[in-house]
């Protein structure tokens, strides 16, 4: 009588899971990367200053254009909107804000800015200048 063996088959590793997962990790690393970057804003004409020091990333950059629109991430508010949206943050008193406003803007809408800022009950507040050269 003839003995048949059995083939023994080893295990082999299956390559398109593995795949699979570097993908969906990949593209996961990109969509968390992505809001890691800062808001770059508008390109405004800041006001020099010898004094001007790097600030950290702040939760909000709020834009001031010349005609006194207020820009934050692409949207556009009112002085009134601009506050309800700071004041609904989860914790305003520890909303960190910088204010971006165009050399031409007229001080008193920057003052208004500001001013919509402190209702909400933003307290860290910063001003966006360029370093005078």
């Amino acid at each position: 009588m003839e003995r048949r063996y059995f083939e023994q088959r080893k295990g082999r590793v299956e390559i398109i899971p593995m795949i699979d997962i570097m993908l969906f990790l990949l593209v996961f690393f990109i969509m968390i990367t992505l809001q890691m970057i800062p808001d770059k804003g508008l390109n405004l004409q800041l006001p020099a200053s010898s004094q001007a020091k790097m600030l950290p990333h702040p939760h909000y950059t709020i834009n001031i254009e010349k005609d006194g629109t207020v820009r934050v991430k692409g949207h556009r508010y009112d002085l009134n909107a601009l506050q309800k949206m700071l004041a609904h943050d989860s914790d305003p008193g520890k909303t960190q804000i910088t204010i971006a406003a165009d050399k031409g803007v007229p001080f008193q809408d920057f003052v208004h800015v500001m001013d919509a800022c402190q209702k909400a009950g933003v307290s860290d507040i910063g001003i966006a200048a360029k370093t005078a050269k």
